[in-house]
């Protein structure tokens, strides 16, 4: 399963998860990790995860196959199949030394170091910061997508990023959190079916629409664009009495619902 929390710079995704880490500890309420406190079972909890934060860090003096294997040292499981294919997708040597690699080679080498335990649930933080647009596309359709479907009932993916079309076919699950709290929570295809676009154009430019069921109504001329938040249907039944030309209705993609979840804060 891959969930999504999606949020505004400053809204709280990293301290969510440094909170779930026990890297912070929360001023109210409790946090939950396998069902276990991660102030009293840490090592318990950690043991079944893995983590990429946003910025990544190794001890200079080592190189790639040294962090590997420092890594590795703290697991009781590590797949080398895995990690010697990863290494090649991404092109990576072994011999080179941590110093002399880019932000985005950092970055690669954390997520092979991160996947290879084959962990319960991964925690990235803005995973694909400083990756290039093709090894983007690569890790998050192949190397995301492999780790999936190795064993998808007992591996989920937890992403903090702002790439949200990139990782849309992927969404089983997301949350939007602004200024530390829940906004909305709600799975991928339950939200393509409540939020909806309604496009209409009339013979005749119409007064202006008052849709009490709309999150928002753009018009302009004979034309009007109608973002829906449940009640698509009783909003296109009202239309009809209007006459209009031509109606359509669509879902919208999980980038345009962060941005249509907005007016949710602004009703609020």
């Amino acid at each position: 399963m891959l969930l999504r929390i999606f949020g505004r710079n400053g809204a709280g995704k990293t301290t969510t998860i440094k909170c779930l880490l026990n890297l912070l500890r929360p001023t109210a309420g409790e946090t939950r990790v396998f069902g276990l406190d991660p102030r009293k079972d840490e090592v318990a909890i950690k043991s079944r995860l893995s983590y990429v934060p946003d910025a990544v860090a190794f001890y200079p003096w080592m190189s790639v196959r040294d962090v590997l294997n420092y890594q590795a040292s703290f697991r009781s499981k590590w797949n080398q199949e895995l990690e010697a294919d990863l290494l090649g997708r991404f092109g990576l040597r072994p011999g080179q030394n941590a110093s002399s690699m880019s932000k985005g080679q950092r970055t690669q080498l954390a997520l092979i170091a991160a996947i290879c335990p084959e962990p319960e649930l991964l925690l990235l933080d803005e995973p694909t910061s400083g990756l290039d647009p093709i090894v983007r596309r690569e890790f998050i359709e192949t190397v995301i997508g492999a780790y999936q479907a190795t064993d998808p009932e007992r591996r989920t993916v937890f992403v903090s990023t702002h790439l949200i079309s990139e990782f849309e076919g992927l969404i089983d699950a997301f949350t939007i959190i602004d200024q530390g709290k829940e906004l909305l929570s709600m799975g991928a295809d339950e939200a393509r079916d409540e939020f909806r676009r309604i496009r209409v154009r009339f013979a005749e430019v119409p007064d202006a629409l008052r849709i009490d069921r709309a999150l928002k109504v753009t018009q302009r001329g004979r034309e009007a664009e109608i973002l829906t938040f449940g009640g698509a249907e009783e909003v296109l039944a009202g239309l009809q009495p209007l006459k209009p030309e031509d109606i359509q209705a669509e879902s919208l993609s999980l980038e345009e619902v962060f941005v249509a979840s907005q007016n949710l804060r602004k009703e609020a």
